[in-house]
């Protein structure tokens, strides 16, 4: 659930293409005073146009990304300002922005076309070198099979990397890559290491690193640790929210998630930090995997369905379908159902008009092939629902009143045979309501149809699920959030970095 609409546009990579038809030739300038700026402090630009404008403004984009690479849009700006005049200079804030490369485009008339070439910079960390946290698991490796792994992107800023200790075979490159091929010894035990990092300025930082090694033959992940996650514009409400997002992951030791709300680059960047595989697609939904992402379905822009699917390769014998969907937030059911005291039929209703009744039905249909055959490959399905579950609306728990409520995004999933991994770790709605919506909206803001209602208590539900069809056994299922969160307005330097608890679903492969 969002409490802003979502800006849906396609992940495109940084290019300078050849200019649509249609387009005037950027005749202006635009230059950064400095092409290197640290993590909180400002951006200082320079422009010309002789096509001044009150509307014309410069955007921020990270590089590559979801800038507007053909003079179109593609995803936000992370930052922008207006420039009204023919030439002159601006600033645009770092707050909140992670280290890395950048690009500056200045843009006409509240629009896309260029007015210039544009200009990239860099944003440095201002911060000492550091680990994001000092104990962490990397994927597993084989006993006699070559591995490679990365620890470059758990540590923030630009540094090199040695290995202090631990076992011969274990090889730690200087740009952070892990590698080598454990002996048969090594089989069934878990090698353990102390790594490095090192800057110019003389400052270092220490891990200590893991690498479970299985023997050969058997399944290299007996146990698949899932996550569905809506990272609220992609951890940006938070500060330092990529930093807290990477240390969340790795203390949680997290196999695959299913990301919403990723702001068009986060699902990119939080796996190229960790060495992991993903699929970016579009402005909303991503996929992370500790392990190959061997196939990726359609865009939602291409298949018109409000969810992605991606195949994962856990060894040469054992793959898993996932799907991960993020379903339409308005209407919601729970204000209807806790303000309205609406009938079911009439809750049913608008279910329907919200277009999550047709959006499940469309996204079960597109999954069939993939059900069909989840004895052969398991199957998952992540995501932010927008909407409770029929499981949790039961006599013993009495929500708001209602006897029972049968809630189409649930029920859709378990009449096709899927299983929601949550209630099967703790079938008792009552003693475990598994609430994820919302660790930060204690109160209701008001709006969607029910203002006479601000101020009261938020309708606290739980509308992010796993479900699952095929071999897998639910060892543990929890909501789950960092710290204690402080509520909005005061949730800037929350140690958790989303309006939504996660769900963690641990998984026996089988």
């Amino acid at each position: 659930m969002t409490r802003f609409l979502a800006f849906i546009g396609l992940l495109a990579a940084v290019a300078l293409p050849a200019l649509p038809a249609h387009a005037a030739a950027p005749d202006g300038t635009l230059s950064l005073r400095t092409a290197s700026v640290k993590a909180g402090d400002p951006i200082e630009l320079s422009y010309s146009t002789p096509r001044p404008h009150a509307k014309n403004w410069i955007g921020l984009y990270t590089d590559p990304g979801n800038g507007p690479v053909d003079q179109k849009y593609v995803g936000p700006s992370l930052k922008w300002v207006y420039i009204t005049s023919g030439s002159g200079t601006a600033t645009l804030p770092t707050d909140g922005l992670e280290p890395g490369d950048y690009i500056t485009y200045a843009l006409a008339k509240d629009g896309y076309e260029w007015l210039a070439q544009p200009a990239k910079l860099k944003i440095v960390s201002s911060e000492p070198l550091h680990f994001v946290t000092r104990e962490f698991t990397l994927r597993n490796a084989r006993a006699k099979s070559p591995y490679t792994a990365s620890v470059k992107g758990t540590v923030r800023g630009e540094a090199t990397f040695r290995k202090v200790n631990g076992p011969a075979w274990v090889r730690v490159g200087g740009d952070g890559s892990v590698t080598g091929t454990p002996p048969a010894s090594a089989s069934a035990k878990t090698a353990t290491f102390t790594v490095e990092a090192r800057n110019d300025a003389g400052e270092s930082d220490t891990a200590t690193v893991s690498v479970p090694v299985r023997p050969p033959g058997g399944p290299l992940v007996p146990e698949l640790k899932t996550m569905s996650w809506n990272l609220w514009h992609g951890g940006s409400q938070v500060k330092g929210g990529r930093e807290k997002q990477l240390k969340f992951l790795l203390d949680r030791d997290v196999d695959v998630v299913g990301m919403q709300e990723t702001s068009s680059t986060s699902a990119k960047e939080l796996a190229e930090a960790l060495g992991w595989d993903y699929y970016q697609a579009g402005a909303d939904l991503g996929i992370i995997s500790r392990y190959p992402i061997v196939s990726r379905g359609p865009l939602p822009s291409e298949s018109g369905l409000a969810g992605i699917n991606a195949k994962i390769r856990l060894d040469d014998r054992h793959e898993v379908a996932i799907w991960n969907v993020h379903l339409g937030y308005t209407p919601y059911g729970p204000y209807d159902a806790c303000f309205g005291q609406w009938s079911v039929e009439r809750l049913m209703a608008r279910e329907a008009e919200s277009k999550r009744t047709r959006q499940i039905q469309e996204i079960m249909s597109a999954m069939s092939g993939d059900l069909a055959a989840a004895d052969r490959t398991p199957v998952l399905l992540t995501g932010d629902f927008n909407a409770p579950s029929h499981l949790d609306w039961t006599p013993a728990t009495k929500k708001c009143g209602y006897d029972s409520v049968p809630w189409p995004t649930s029920v859709a999933p378990e009449q096709d045979g899927m299983k929601d991994s949550y209630r099967v770790a703790h079938p008792d709605p009552v003693a475990a309501p598994g609430i994820t919506w919302s660790p930060v909206y204690p109160t209701f803001t008001g709006g969607y149809g029910h203002d006479g209602h601000t101020g009261e208590p938020e309708p606290q539900d739980r509308i992010d699920f796993i479900h699952y069809k095929g071999d897998l056994r639910v060892k543990s299922s929890d909501a789950v959030v960092e710290g204690t969160p402080a509520p909005i307005p005061n949730h800037k330097d929350n140690a958790w970095t989303s309006d939504h608890a996660a769900v963690l679903t641990t998984f026996a492969v089988r």
